[in-house]
């Protein structure tokens, strides 16, 4: 089943996408392999949403699956079975900063 992913605005432009995209990803569903999936097919997304020098998410983007906050998590940590299964989606927010 397809993983729906949420984009946010910058990405969505990046990429020529809408705001949800669905990509087919390998067993287990984790944050790197949802990354490196989206990668894949909008390789213009490399390195937009992970630093790989570093390893590490960019520092204004957030990650979220069932409302939960994964931002913090090891890449590497399954997601809950309904992201896996395509019921819920694994969002991606940039983070709004200004003064």
């Amino acid at each position: 089943m397809p993983v729906h992913v949420v984009l946010p605005y910058q990405l969505q432009t990046l990429a020529g996408t809408g705001r949800e995209v669905e990509l087919e990803v390998p067993s287990p569903v984790t944050p790197r392999a949802i990354l490196e999936a989206l990668e894949a097919r909008y390789p213009m997304l490399r390195g937009a949403v992970i630093d790989h020098a570093a390893g590490e998410r960019r520092p204004r983007l957030r990650f979220f699956a069932c409302q939960e906050d994964y931002s913090h998590e090891p890449v590497d940590t399954p997601l809950p079975d309904a992201v896996a299964r395509g019921e819920e989606a694994f969002v991606i927010v940039g983070a709004i900063s200004g003064g």
